[in-house]
């Protein structure tokens, strides 16, 4: 099994950036991948379906996750239901510190394939899914900061001012 994590602290309020991380376009930006079936815009929540498809490396491909554990506003889990991956699992943490949130993504996966999966998931996968992630985390920080950006992905009655 692999295990990426990376944290961002973020001038901004805790559940601002828990529910911006649930945004779907916003997660569609950082994976570079659209939304096909189940939940295809706004934010996800417990029980949630998505169907994610794109290129990557070339080839199509297609990722349907589930969100799995959803503990507003400190905690979500989404997990991968079918995919390229034979086990993919993405945890979300958010804490408050010294009137900041830390944001802490924490994945863990397994490829198919056995020794063949397992030398491309160490020196593909593990490097792209890092890069992945940090521009995630980039891109939360940068919206969650800036008021013209958040409003344009958080209904106004649940987004923290």
């Amino acid at each position: 099994m692999f295990t990426i994590s990376d944290s961002i602290f973020i001038n901004a309020p805790i559940d601002r950036c828990f529910l911006l991380s649930t945004n779907v376009e916003l997660v569609g930006q950082a994976l570079g991948m659209k939304p096909l079936e189940g939940k295809t815009s706004g934010l996800v929540v417990a029980n949630d379906r998505l169907l994610w498809a794109g290129w990557k490396f070339g080839f199509p491909q297609m990722h349907e996750s589930y969100v799995t554990r959803y503990e507003r506003p400190a905690f979500f889990q989404d997990t991968m239901g079918r995919g390229r991956f034979k086990r993919y699992q993405h945890d979300h943490y958010f804490y408050e510190m010294d009137e900041r949130t830390v944001l802490n993504d924490k994945i863990r996966f397994t490829m198919p394939l056995g020794f063949v999966g397992r030398l491309v998931g160490q020196f593909v996968l593990v490097p792209y899914l890092s890069r992945r992630l940090r521009r995630r985390l980039v891109l939360l920080r940068k919206v969650a900061e800036n008021r013209n950006e958040w409003e344009k992905y958080l209904p106004t009655e649940t987004a923290s001012h």
